[in-house]
């Protein structure tokens, strides 16, 4: 199998590199608004904002334009010299993995807070990084909070840029100062809905290892490991090549049972990461294999079910089950019954932390990211509606057996299949089971929902008379 590896350099995993954009990295200490200054650009609320500082952890990338100058925009923890241990210096780490591929930087001040000594800091490591920076004094929000500008200019830093990028006042001057001798690009914008990558998100309950997982398949630290649960809040998106196809994956927040959810932070992480499911096609459901399945994930499946995702039940940190739970197909025998939601899911026993069978992900992504958009052929499926119904017809209704006339499918992701039938309400659910069911033996449906729907065959029309002459 072609090695898997990131369309970046070692962390940029965004479309810069591919599409030869700028970088810019928007840095600053904890709570100086950078987030809210991200959101902003990107026109969406891809990062997380809370008034706690330090809810940004993990780098977010998007791409943004200015007067038809395109480049990425990168989220980032923010700068605390003085904070290097634990979680917190890791996301310090992070930062400085943005800084050193930037090609430009704009910090944030917090003009509320004032001049920090650590400011002090963080612009001298800023300068020592020989890239350009751009200097704004965040949360002025109207004019008679200009006058806190005035601290900042002890640094010897100038321009100072005044904004608020909660009320959007100043952005434009900004924006025009960082783009200021850049080639403008008249291609469009490509959305979301234009990238052919395909949106894997990996979702599951906290401290199950979807950060581990996402490093191990990226194939370096994109995101922050700490055995503390909750550790990764936002939606982080990871793109990577395999046998020539881009896929974009997305670690998300851990999702608890709503009783535990108390701070607002985490109910935010929880939006997110079900915000995640929506815009993916395939979910990798991520679970602990010392724990088990529960109640939760059993959700996550139905709540990505019934939205039309794909879904991949991934048993990690196989390295450490006990030894007498070890034997993978009745492990998944014990799931099955357990949890009838399972059926149609394939399981992979990996463990994120060695390596053991993650490659063998990849190609079980695609074959159920196949499934999720397949068409199936309709004169195949004529046949074998024919061979299911005369071998196990419907109950009768009415005194009457339903008649079923044509079968086809009308739309994929998830595939959609038209049933016409004599009493499309009188098909009771354990037949349309049984017609799933049979669907999903006869074709490769591996992991994917599948819609079934009956409908009254159309009254063919009637050749109009033919007038007399």
């Amino acid at each position: 199998m072609a090695r898997t590896r990131s369309t970046s350099s070692q962390d940029l995993d965004s479309v810069a590199q591919r599409d030869q954009l700028p970088v810019v990295a928007i840095v600053g200490r904890p709570n100086a608004g950078k987030s809210t200054f991200f959101n902003r650009l990107s026109h969406n609320r891809k990062a997380m904002v809370h008034a706690t500082p330090g809810v940004t952890r993990d780098r977010n990338f998007v791409r943004a334009t200015w007067r038809g100058r395109q480049f990425v925009l990168v989220d980032t923890g923010g700068i605390d010299p003085t904070e290097t241990a634990g979680v917190v210096g890791r996301v310090q780490h992070q930062t400085q993995l943005a800084i050193d591929e930037a090609d430009a930087l704009i910090f944030l001040f917090d003009g509320r807070e004032g001049l920090n000594p650590a400011d002090a800091q963080a612009v001298d490591l800023l300068r020592r990084s020989r890239k350009p920076v751009l200097f704004a004094v965040n949360k002025i929000d109207s004019q008679k909070h200009a006058a806190l500008v005035s601290d900042f200019f002890s640094l010897g830093i100038a321009p100072l840029y005044p904004i608020s990028a909660a009320h959007g006042l100043g952005i434009s001057d900004l924006l025009d100062g960082l783009t200021q001798g850049w080639e403008r690009d008249t291609s469009p914008l490509p959305n979301q809905a234009d990238d052919t990558a395909l949106p894997v998100a990996i979702i599951g309950r906290p401290n199950v290892g979807k950060s581990s997982l996402l490093n191990r398949l990226v194939g370096f630290e994109r995101s922050i490991v700490d055995a503390t649960p909750g550790t990764t809040r936002d939606a982080v998106d990871s793109l990577i090549d395999w046998h020539g196809h881009s896929i974009r994956l997305v670690d998300t927040a851990g999702v608890r049972r709503r009783p535990r959810i108390h701070e607002q932070i985490e109910q935010s992480s929880v939006l997110t990461a079900l915000r995640a499911i929506e815009r993916a096609e395939v979910c990798l459901l991520v679970i602990d294999a010392e724990q088990g399945m529960a109640d939760q994930d059993a959700r996550l499946i139905h709540y990505a079910w019934d939205r039309g995702r794909a879904v991949v039940l991934v048993v990690n940190k196989w390295d450490l089950a006990p030894p007498d739970r070890k034997n993978p197909a009745r492990y998944e025998d014990g799931l099955r019954r357990q949890f009838a939601v399972t059926l149609p899911l394939p399981v992979v026993f990996v463990s994120a932390l060695t390596g053991t069978r993650v490659t063998s992900l990849l190609p079980l992504i695609e074959r159920v990211s196949e499934a999720h958009a397949t068409q199936l052929p309709t004169v195949q499926l004529n046949r074998c509606l024919k061979e299911w119904t005369e071998r196990n017809p419907p109950p009768s209704y009415r005194g009457k057996t339903p008649r079923f006339f044509y079968i086809t499918q009308v739309s994929a992701k998830p595939p959609v299949i038209a049933i016409y039938t004599s009493a499309p309400q009188a098909i009771p659910r354990g037949y349309a089971r049984y017609l799933e069911n049979q669907l999903r033996e006869r074709f490769p449906l591996t992991g994917t929902p599948v819609r079934l729907s009956f409908r009254t065959r159309r009254k063919e029309r009637r050749a109009p008379a033919a007038r007399p002459q």
